[in-house]
């Protein structure tokens, strides 16, 4: 470990679809199965809102 290692940003996790997988542990498998999860809930999120936004919106028009 060299003085200059401290001042690195911590390498983030990321996932292509489609990537190959051989290379990855399974703990690795496991980190991106959890990112992807999260970012599954963060897309069903924002689909709710906009949504609910669309049916505010047609109801208002449709009077």
């Amino acid at each position: 470990m060299t003085f200059f290692d401290d001042d690195r940003p911590a390498k983030k996790i990321a996932h292509e679809i489609g990537s190959d997988l051989s290379i990855l542990s399974v703990g690795d498998l496991d980190a991106r199965i959890d990112l992807l999860r999260q970012e599954i809930e963060r897309l069903e999120a924002d689909k709710m809102k906009k949504q609910a936004g669309r049916m505010a919106a047609d109801s208002l028009f449709k009077k």
